[in-house]
């Protein structure tokens, strides 16, 4: 999954200003302990932590 198709996601789920605040703001157990950011950041694969956000957040079937 490329970055942008992870952020094209995200927007969808959560809209744009919101799925900011998700990835800047909310520490996920499945990102061990991190925020979407930081995991982006550490080199993390994209689908990976797409995968850890739709275990952690009620996300439509169609977007996985």
């Amino acid at each position: 999954m490329r970055l942008t198709q992870f952020w094209e996601r995200m927007n969808e789920q959560f809209g744009e200003g919101y799925a900011e605040s998700v990835a800047k703001d909310y520490v996920m157990a499945e990102l061990g302990g991190r925020t979407v950011e930081q995991a982006l950041a550490d080199g993390e694969d994209a689908k990976k932590v797409w995968q850890a956000v739709c275990a952690t957040f009620d996300v439509p079937q169609h977007l996985h």
